[in-house]
């Protein structure tokens, strides 16, 4: 390579030899530098000259010391240039664990996948739709509410106990809520244990008169909680219904055994925006809150979710999609998502589920600059 080199630098060289000089027909030396030709010729090693005054001269060895030097640079700095380039023979695997990713990557990390496990199976099952739990409300969501029938409801309540009628802003207020919170804390009716479960189960007697025991599924509700049942992730049904009402409908409906827990209105205390109902259905399915994804379709139910460091999609049902922008996904119909859509919102971390950020005392500074006759005087007195 060196050679070739060489001889191919001969040719952009116009003194071909400082020291070497030819003879011509006069027998009187010549240097080459003050006879040079142009190449006719150019075979491997050989280089021909042709010149009217000279005959054609063969010249083996005409390659200068510093040309020759410059092409075994050349020669090395290649080979150094491949050397770099070369793939290492010793493989040093690593296995990556997400604990030095930098922040802000795509795809985000997976949380469900455990890299150190050595069984495939048990890895496979976390990647699978296992590790995922869906949160339903019952009205809005699986079967179509009707607000009207709420505020009649509560209008025909006050008549009958002789209380002031509610407006309608403290009627949309207490969407959501338990009956016996919304008398206690927004109607400010009683604080009586015993009258607030009197006046709640009669609240919900007059609904149940008006609604008539008639239930009518969402458009691909049904569908889609098929959906999810074939890739068996475990489903919760939440409402503050009583749980005897909640039953009744579902076996009207015919979803018998889609569910495997349902919390009703006995199970807890308060309703939304309280997240005392989602937090304690992820507590029934084993599942971490922010494992679980609540369907609701209502902005109280997402404020709700995100207290329990869950994701939410929101279903307009009563609400047009623009005013459920809270939501981290927002769809007319439960049939608009599919199970990658589910997988990649869960595995989306969002800021806001990180540890709470500690809260910071205040310190009072105390005054060291108080008066000596203040002083002088408290003591006194």
């Amino acid at each position: 390579m060196a050679d070739s080199i060489a001889a191919a630098s001969l040719i952009g060289y116009r003194p071909l030899s400082g020291g070497l000089s030819v003879k011509d027909g006069s027998y009187r030396r010549k240097s080459l530098s003050s006879c040079w030709r142009p190449v006719n010729e150019f075979v491997g090693k050989r280089i021909l000259y042709s010149s009217p005054m000279l005959p054609r001269l063969k010249i083996d060895r005409l390659v200068n010391t510093s040309i020759k030097a410059l092409a075994t640079e050349l020669t090395k700095e290649a080979y150094s240039y491949r050397e770099r380039e070369r793939i290492p023979r010793t493989w040093n695997y690593r296995v990556d664990t997400g604990a030095d990713r930098k922040p802000g990557l795509w795809p985000p990390e997976n949380r469900a996948d455990n890299p150190s496990l050595h069984n495939p199976l048990i890895r496979q099952e976390r990647m699978g739709c296992g590790w995922l739990g869906a949160i339903f409300e019952w009205e809005g969501v699986i079967i179509e509410d009707n607000p009207d029938l709420e505020r009649q409801a509560w209008l025909s309540l006050s008549q009958e106990e002789g209380k002031p009628a509610p407006p309608a802003f403290i009627l949309r207020r207490v969407e959501g809520m338990k009956n016996e919170q919304a008398i206690s804390e927004v109607l400010c009716w009683s604080r009586d244990p015993a009258e607030m479960k009197r006046m709640a189960t009669r609240r919900e007697e007059i609904y149940q008169s008006l609604q008539g025991g008639i239930y009518r599924l969402r458009t691909g509700s049904k569908e889609f909680v098929n959906i999810l049942m074939r890739h068996k992730i475990p489903m919760a049904l939440v409402s503050t219904r009583p749980r005897k009402t909640l039953e009744n409908a579902i076996g009207t409906i015919g979803i018998e055994g889609y569910f495997t827990v349902i919390v009703a209105a006995e199970d807890v205390h308060r309703g939304k925006p309280d997240p005392e109902m989602f937090s304690y259905a992820a507590q029934l399915l084993n599942f971490i809150p922010q494992r679980c994804i609540v369907f609701g379709n209502s902005n109280q139910a997402v404020e709700a979710a995100h207290d329990a460091f869950m994701k939410c999609v929101a279903v307009a049902s009563k609400h047009p999609v623009y005013e459920l922008g809270a939501a981290d996904l927002a769809v007319r119909k439960l049939d608009e998502l599919s199970i990658v859509d589910l997988k990649n919102l869960a595995d989306i971390e969002s800021p806001e589920f990180g540890p709470p950020e500690p809260e910071l005392e205040l310190e009072l500074e105390e005054d060291n600059d108080r008066s000596t006759t203040v002083g002088v005087d408290d003591i006194f007195w």
